[in-house]
């Protein structure tokens, strides 16, 4: 009896949270709300994979499926599970299931590692680090308590005058049901201050915020207190790439964004990454999307109708 009371008090959750974000989110595309950590993704058909770098963030799929890819790991999702990434990562995501008659919908709640760190420090739970480091990014299975959490998080946008003071509050709790899953050891590590998931954390940031410029491996190893060996292999273990695919792959994601959406010729987007060579990023792109950028982006053009990051 209590796992039917569960399902249906989870089916119940999941189709207000449905209903509100139909009708914040009422067109195909992503709609930014009045809390500022959240968006809502409303889709009527399927897409091609899209991609952007991910912020430490909760995904869930209320109706519909997706999958985000990381280097060669693909995650799935759909409404009994949900995304969480601990760390920025650079990710391809992609609707599978959706249409006009069921559209897709979802939402995205970026967070700040400092709430989990002060979460986890409340919590008094040593024990639940684990040794090694995890991936930074997981599927979880959804809870009744995390989707009543998210419907009261959306009900404030009823309430813009409360938004300011309880939005926080209702944060936290969503990060703490998150902590208390399974699989809340993922944002256990990264919020833990000196942890090697945590170090990993800060230098991820400053490759992100410095993509187009030489990546100087030791000295960043150094910055963030780790040997380069030690560095090398944590960074690995948390984002399936070394430092230099990682933001290889960054530049190639924000070149490829600056050609379809800003129409910058391909020379002009391969020096505004930190490419030296047009030819070096011609051939580099092609190992990547299996084209030359000039192909892709014409191909991508006539494919995609319209082109969300969030």
């Amino acid at each position: 009896m209590d796992t039917i009371q569960e399902s249906l008090r989870m089916e119940q959750s999941l189709r207000l949270l449905a209903d509100l974000i139909r009708r914040y989110a009422p067109s195909n595309g992503t709609h930014q709300t009045s809390v500022p950590s959240l968006a809502l993704l409303h889709a009527t058909t399927l897409s091609e994979p899209l991609e952007s770098v991910y912020k430490p963030s909760i995904c869930v799929v209320v109706q519909g499926a997706k999958i985000a890819t990381l280097g060669d790991e693909t995650y799935r999702y759909d409404p009994s599970t949900y995304l969480i990434t601990s760390v920025e990562l650079p990710i391809k995501g992609q609707i599978v299931e959706g249409s006009s008659e069921t559209p897709f919908l979802s939402l995205k709640l970026h967070f700040d590692p400092d709430v989990v760190l002060d979460i986890v420090q409340a919590t008094h739970r040593p024990e639940f680090l684990l040794e090694e480091d995890c991936r930074g990014i997981t599927v979880s299975r959804t809870s009744p308590a995390l989707v009543e959490a998210l419907v009261r998080l959306l009900q404030l946008l009823d309430a813009p005058e409360d938004i300011h003071v309880l939005s926080p509050l209702i944060i936290r709790e969503i990060l703490y049901r998150v902590l208390q899953s399974e699989t809340g050891v993922l944002l256990h590590q990264s919020a833990i201050i000196g942890s090697h998931a945590h170090r990993i954390a800060q230098a991820i940031q400053f490759i992100n915020r410095n993509y187009d410029k030489p990546l100087k491996i030791e000295q960043l190893a150094t910055t963030v207190n780790m040997s380069t060996s030690s560095f090398h292999k944590h960074f690995k273990r948390i984002t399936a790439m070394s430092p230099l695919q990682y933001q290889k792959t960054v530049r190639l994601q924000e070149a490829r964004h600056l050609m379809l959406m800003e129409t910058l010729p391909v020379s002009d987007a391969s020096f505004r990454v930190g490419y030296e060579s047009p030819s070096q990023f011609s051939r580099e792109y092609t190992r990547m999307y299996g084209q030359s950028p000039l192909l892709d982006v014409k191909q991508l053009r006539s494919s995609i109708t319209g082109t969300n990051r969030t």
